[in-house]
């Protein structure tokens, strides 16, 4: 598998709000997109319009995955996110090469990416995400045209 580029590092803040400013005037990074995610306890903003990103994560629920993560490391770095062509198959390949996934398959993230979490135990100790962008297109063998016969 190859990772492309990083989309986003996501970081854990206590309040969204108290950071947009600071975000906005000191690196000129504007909100992309805004959602609260119940199914996943938070509420995000990705900030930035080029490749990359911040994504600023804020728990709604203190039990859940981020709200855990406030609690007993505080404010900061949460996880890298990299972008895939084809998030499936990012995902089969890993769990083939014996990878430890906590998401085995695709889930709706933040914008309508679909995003998928790989266990630090098997990312150096990094939380990370891999993203398929919406609308990207996939490409398998079967949608290949037949190559023609060079003879």
């Amino acid at each position: 598998m190859h990772l492309g580029l990083i989309h986003h590092v996501g970081y854990v803040v206590e309040d969204i709000d108290a950071q947009l400013d600071m975000y906005a005037e000191r690196f000129g990074m504007g909100v992309s997109v805004r959602e609260t995610l119940p199914e996943q306890g938070v509420e995000a903003v990705l900030l930035g319009d080029g490749p990359s990103h911040v994504e600023l994560i804020s728990p709604i629920d203190p039990d859940g995955g981020v709200g855990r993560f406030l609690a007993k490391r505080g404010p900061g770095v949460h996880h890298v996110a990299f972008s895939v062509p084809n998030l499936d198959a990012a995902l089969g390949e890993l769990e083939r090469d014996g990878a430890e996934l906590i998401d085995a398959r695709p889930r709706r993230g933040l914008g309508g990416h679909m995003v998928a979490f790989v266990h630090p135990r098997s990312a150096g100790g990094v939380l990370t995400e891999l993203v398929e962008s919406p609308g990207e297109h996939r490409i398998s063998v079967n949608d290949r045209p037949p190559q023609e016969d060079a003879s």
